[in-house]
């Protein structure tokens, strides 16, 4: 079985998909923290690509940093200042070769996450 690393952002506020949200993957090893890709959500709140795709894929720690604060700053007429949700990291582990989806449920207060299919 291939591995890959994907992800999805809803607006559980709203009950929308998260839209132009700014994510960012880093490796972990130990104190290390390497950043490996940034991408944008589309209208699905998808990415329009694999964060790790099967060629790239790799065991290990990781992290995926969501910009949700300025995602959320354009839902609203007023942006929060200051923000109580700025930058989201979820930091996780791939221990197999298997396909891993880490989506974002996001709203201007909280936010939940869950190892998905």
């Amino acid at each position: 079985m291939a591995g890959y690393l994907t992800t999805h952002v809803l607006n559980t506020a709203c009950g929308v998909p998260a839209r132009g949200l700014r994510i960012e993957l880093f490796r972990i090893d130990g104190a290390a923290r390497t950043h490996i890709k940034t991408l944008v959500t589309n209208a699905d709140g998808r990415t329009d690509e694999q964060f790790l795709p099967p060629d790239r894929f790799a065991t290990g720690t990781y992290e995926l940093v969501f910009h949700a604060g300025a995602y959320l700053d354009t839902m609203a007429a007023v942006p929060q200042a200051p923000r109580f949700l700025d930058v989201v990291p979820i930091r996780f582990a791939m221990s197999e070769a298997a396909p891993y989806h880490v989506p974002l449920l996001l709203s201007p207060f909280g936010y939940s996450t869950y190892r998905g299919s």
